[in-house]
């Protein structure tokens, strides 16, 4: 479950939410102006095991566009043709 609180309040009890995350693994919405605007949630709740490399297949399994957009998918083409290649690992892997 997550828990709404006012960016005022998360700002003055920082230290709370982030033991709150750490030890109980709660998560908090940060409400701004009445809308969410952040979240503070436990790094385990990250999603894991994307990166970076798996771009082209993820472009690949989008929707074709439509005849309107064939400049678009052209220059999309294009842009992913000439990126450099990535290395197979980061130093951070």
């Amino acid at each position: 479950m997550t828990i709404p609180i006012s960016a005022t309040e998360a700002v003055r009890r920082f230290s709370e939410l982030m033991n709150a995350v750490i030890y109980r693994h709660d998560s908090f919405t940060i409400i701004r102006g009445g809308k969410p605007a952040a979240a503070i949630i436990p790094v385990e709740s990250l999603p894991h095991g994307r990166s970076l490399k798996e771009l082209n297949g993820v472009l690949k399994k989008l929707p074709s566009l439509n005849d309107d957009n064939e400049i678009f998918a052209r220059d999309i083409g294009e842009i992913t043709r000439t990126q450099p290649s990535l290395p197979e690992k980061t130093l951070w892997e």
